[in-house]
């Protein structure tokens, strides 16, 4: 690899049409970007893999990049060089990127100085790499779409990847009373240890009404929802009087009845990151840098895979038997 960034080439994964994963092919040729004005270039360490990855990569997803491109955006490592405009970041100093320009499956990222943060001693490469778009994710759906307050509950339906366990944690520090499902008992077992107060194998055919008897029949304020095409109608029977469920993820539709919303008059409210504002991104980085700096964020990594192992990675991601940790790329 040595000899290759000496020549201004570096290893990336590149996908030239949408499809499966073997649309993701590892060349070892590709030029090292290089950063503009207020741009920078990082040494990737590790890249998160998060499910929407895959989604783009089918083609179905409501935002699509031009092809060829290279997946990735949480991307953790080391400034390689700095944009003219660029004084908050010198050469050697480790960040985590929320977002990249030329996609963080790859040796090297170039990434807008603002989507770009000091990574904490505290934490490992691979750390860095399950922080943006799982714990941004969650302090949005949280708060800014979902308008928690400390004593609420809340139910996070899929507690165990990278995004539940950031809505654990993020929960729990906040002062909500966390409820959390998982597929496994190793799940269970990481989302009671990450700020759940009691947990539920969604595997379980009377899952759901072991949640109604936890609630005292009361049902919860709030439910972060990984998976709205098979949870959602469900979902609308846990609720309290003005429960609200954050739609994180979706594979595919679902019936329910509207009724349901009605009776208690709940909401159903999507959530994307994609569409955050410049000022809701730096509230997110600040929560999340506070919440390093007090020692209650800790992301858990879960399988980390070699960069040439990418479309074992997004096979997994999709039909693995429970989630646990946030999956990682290591180039």
């Amino acid at each position: 690899m040595a000899a290759a960034a000496a020549r201004g080439a570096m290893r990336a994964v590149r996908v030239f049409e949408f499809g499966g994963p073997e649309v993701l092919r590892l060349q070892a040729d590709v030029p090292i970007p290089a950063p503009e004005d207020a741009q920078v270039l990082i040494k990737v360490h590790a890249c998160g893999v998060n499910p929407v990855e895959t989604y783009i990569r089918s083609g179905n997803y409501a935002r699509i990049p031009p092809l060829p491109y290279t997946p990735g955006s949480d991307v953790a490592g080391v400034i390689e060089g700095v944009g003219g405009r660029v004084t908050a970041f010198k050469k050697g100093d480790r960040v985590f990127t929320s977002a990249t320009l030329s996609g963080g499956y790859a040796d090297y990222a170039v990434a807008e100085a603002d989507t770009v943060f000091p990574l904490s001693d505290k934490l490992n490469f691979s750390q860095g790499a399950a922080i943006a778009i799982p714990y941004f994710t969650a302090y949005r759906a949280l708060f800014l779409k979902g308008h928690a307050k400390a004593g609420e509950s809340v139910l996070i339906h899929g507690a165990s990847g990278g995004v539940g366990i950031a809505a654990c944690q993020i929960a729990r520090a906040y002062g909500l009373k966390v409820l959390g499902t998982a597929g496994t008992e190793e799940g269970m077992n990481i989302v009671l240890r990450n700020g759940a107060h009691q947990a539920f194998n969604h595997r379980e055919a009377n899952y759901l009404d072991k949640i109604k008897e936890y609630t005292t029949m009361q049902g919860v304020n709030i439910i972060i929802e990984m998976l709205s095409n098979v949870n959602l109608a469900a979902d609308l029977h846990l609720l309290s009087h003005a429960g609200r469920v954050m739609v994180v993820g979706c594979r595919g539709p679902i019936e329910i009845n509207p009724r349901d919303t009605m009776n208690k008059e709940s909401s159903i409210i999507g959530v994307s990151l994609f569409l955050e504002t410049e000022e809701e991104r730096r509230e997110c980085a600040r929560a999340v840098l506070d919440g390093i700096e007090s020692g209650w964020l800790k992301p858990v990594v879960g399988p980390e895979y070699p960069l040439q192992e990418v479309a074992k990675a997004h096979e997994d991601i999709i039909h693995s038997s429970g989630a646990r940790g946030k999956m990682v790329l290591l180039p």
